[in-house]
């Protein structure tokens, strides 16, 4: 799972990724500062995963991840090579979700690629550049698909309805994500095309620290403009994300928050968003050689979660037993769940739930 940082040049995006991966991306105040794109892997916070290698006391505590890449920033006629605009968006269609960082606060000694502070243009700006690009795709597939539907050929006059439909709406500046089409259609025909609008978005409003918890009157404006797109948006002060980043230990990090008046760091609101961005869930297996959180999509049966830990377990699936977190949290250990009567055995058919602790029986 990869999820992309995108945004105008100087607006947090590489401050931003080293407070969720810890690397030291390099940040400086001025534009493309960002040339090659930071890959990081990040943990994803889930309480459950502690409090299980609590009951269990293993040799390893393994948590599922979520791979960050902070990817240089774009400017107006990116779609044309303008600044690093292929690059841009080669690397960013190969992520899997983009994160979008608005600039949502005022500061006059951090310079602004475009000269004032304005969110929904810089959003605006963005949005255009990669609807350009998805216009392209999608025309050069309506050629090939054109020619084919002149032959009478069914599939391809489908094929081609829908992508006339798509082309319209990109040259009206409509972003493909916020588009309704039957799910059999966009499986077959739209998903394949890899568009850049239609990855899933989650919009990081970067505010100061005056706005950390309520947001400002960019946050409100950058809200209504998203109300009919199917996003997210997290607000997030990164200059102290930043400064939480510095500290040592957990205990100073927590005193900070508490002074700040803040729950928990922003950093884990914002990966735990980009896991569920992703459409993924977690599953657990606890043994005394390892607690481990194991990542798989909603709505995955039983074999598919097997063969997240290996493709064999899923060619030769038996059966699985299942405990809920809240049984195995409830009566302390699997002995004890066992001896309630609360573990399922659970066949092929069984659709995975979030938080399920899982043991696989297969035969290869």
């Amino acid at each position: 799972m990869k999820a992309g940082i995108v945004g105008l040049p100087n607006v947090g995006k590489s401050t931003l990724f080293n407070c969720l991966s810890n690397a030291k991306a390099q940040s400086a105040n001025f534009p493309f500062c960002t040339i090659e794109p930071n890959i990081g892997v990040v943990n994803v916070p889930d309480p459950r995963l502690d409090k299980l290698a609590e009951l269990v006391s293993p040799e390893k505590v393994i948590p599922a991840t979520v791979e960050i890449v902070d990817i240089a920033g774009l400017v107006k006629g990116a779609s044309k090579g303008e600044g690093l605009g292929n690059q841009f968006l080669a690397n960013i269609r190969e992520t899997d979700a983009i994160l979008h960082v608005l600039r949502c606060f005022d500061d006059d000694n951090i310079v602004h690629v475009d000269g004032s502070v304005d969110p929904l243009r810089d959003k605006e700006t963005i949005d255009i550049e990669l609807q350009l690009k998805d216009l392209e795709t999608v025309e050069k597939k309506l050629e090939k698909v054109t020619r084919a539907a002149r032959t009478g050929n069914k599939e391809a006059v489908n094929e081609k309805a829908l992508l006339d439909e798509l082309k319209t709406a990109l040259e009206a500046a409509q972003n493909v994500r916020s588009i309704e089409f039957k799910e059999t259609d966009r499986e077959e025909f739209i998903r394949p095309l890899q568009l850049i609008t239609d990855k899933p978005v989650l919009y990081v409003c970067n505010v100061d620290e005056q706005a950390a918890k309520a947001g400002n009157d960019y946050v409100e404006q950058v809200k209504a403009a998203i109300a009919a797109e199917q996003a997210g948006l997290l607000v997030l002060a990164v200059s102290i994300e930043a400064d939480i980043n510095e500290l040592d230990s957990f205990e100073e990090r927590q005193l900070f928050l508490e002074d700040l008046g803040l729950e928990e760091a922003g950093a884990a609101k914002l990966i735990r968003s980009a896991y569920n961005l992703l459409n993924q869930q977690t599953y657990f297996t606890a043994g005394e050689k390892e607690v481990r959180a194991w990542t798989v999509s909603i709505g995955a049966t039983a074999p598919q979660a097997a063969g997240v830990i290996h493709t064999d377990f899923e060619k030769g699936f038996i059966r699985t037993e299942v405990i809920g977190y809240a049984d195995y949290v409830a009566f302390g250990s699997e002995a004890k769940v066992k001896e309630a009567g609360k573990m399922r055995v659970e066949g092929k058919e069984y659709i995975v739930q979030d938080g399920d602790v899982m043991h696989f029986r297969f035969n290869v």
